[in-house]
């Protein structure tokens, strides 16, 4: 009996650069000795992206994860024969067609099916239907196998991992939606994850301020002395080992993050500008706070790239390895028990 894990992998945008990267990554005969792979997506469309790009892989047309062979690249076709690409344009057909694949594919999930998933790019405005009324995977997620405010989205490599406390949120929002038990929270769950997820005992995490300059005192803004720092104390003093408010403009440029474990940004652009910036090929979007294990690469559709064979593969190769990784964790902590 085959006791790897199984790792779904959905196609996303058919539009964009995903079914290059995920098939660039899919062409190496070493990964099906890591794990099974499961692509959630179309043999119509894989075979159109394949055309593109300098891979030679023989899919494996399956209808569900029992019946998928370890040794090759499985398939479930989610979408129908009449799916058309329009390479670098967003249309309504590459919205349903990536929702049906992210639908099946979190059915699997939530049946135990697959062990964990792996989602490529979507486009956040094509894909919105009754359906999926949600700013992007993340907030599905969360509604699917959690709570509001369950899930944490994390940017990761093996030197950085930054967290953030809004997300996909307008900046305009970002102040008003900050206060002490959101942050505490938040915390919480960077800790949690760092321990459980990533194997680190005891981690140190900066927190960085909202403001510039952290407020400098209270001279550019009152959030860090009656939001942010509540929190942090309230953290230290239930034993989280955590710094700040940090100011945030040159936290990154004076490499201080390599002293952290984690770095919990207050919104979106705080934490992700300088993680792309020095982990844009690398870097991995994963999402903790929730029972189930999904990664996604750092990048976007690409439309400028699709279709041109231009596309850089690591991202996605990368946040394989680390589903892989993180669900062997949590087995071991299951384990240890």
């Amino acid at each position: 009996m085959d006791n790897k894990l199984k790792i779904g992998i959905t196609h996303g945008d058919i539009n964009g650069i995903g079914y290059e990267v995920i098939l660039k990554t899919l062409d190496d005969n070493r990964l099906t000795e890591l794990c099974t792979i499961i692509v959630y997506g179309s043999p119509k469309v894989a075979a159109y992206h394949r055309k593109l790009t300098d891979t030679n892989i023989n899919l494996n047309l399956i209808g569900k994860p029992a019946d998928a062979n370890p040794s090759r690249i499985n398939i479930i076709n989610c979408c129908g024969d009449e799916v058309k690409v329009d390479l670098g344009k967003s249309t309504s057909t590459a919205g349903e067609a990536s929702f049906a694949a992210l639908e099946r594919a979190t059915q699997d999930l939530k049946e135990g099916e697959i062990d964990a998933l792996l989602t490529a790019p979507i486009n956040k405005n094509n894909i919105q239907s009754a359906q999926f009324s949600f700013p992007g995977h993340t907030e599905y997620l969360e509604q699917l196998f959690g709570q509001e405010g369950d899930a944490l989205m994390i940017l990761a490599n093996d030197k950085l991992r930054v967290a953030v406390v809004t997300g996909h949120v307008p900046i305009s929002k970002v102040s008003s939606l900050l206060t002490t038990e959101k942050i505490i929270t938040k915390i919480e769950q960077f800790n949690l994850s760092l321990q459980q997820d990533f194997g680190i005992s005891k981690p140190r995490i900066a927190v960085l301020g909202l403001n510039p300059h952290a407020g400098d005192g209270g001279v550019l803004g009152s959030e860090e002395q009656e939001i942010i720092q509540p929190a942090i104390e309230q953290m230290r003093d239930k034993g989280i080992i955590c710094f700040g408010p940090l100011p945030a403009d040159g936290f990154f440029g004076s490499e201080n993050y390599t002293h952290y474990d984690g770095i919990l940004a207050m919104y979106h652009d705080q934490g992700l500008i300088p993680f792309k910036t020095l982990a844009m090929e690398n870097g991995v979007n994963f999402t903790a706070g929730l029972p189930i294990v999904r990664t996604s690469p750092d990048h976007g559709t690409a439309y400028d790239k699709a279709g041109k064979n231009q596309a850089n593969p690591t991202s996605l190769r990368q946040a394989l390895y680390m589903a892989i990784d993180i669900v062997k964790q949590r087995n071991s902590n299951d384990d240890s028990l």
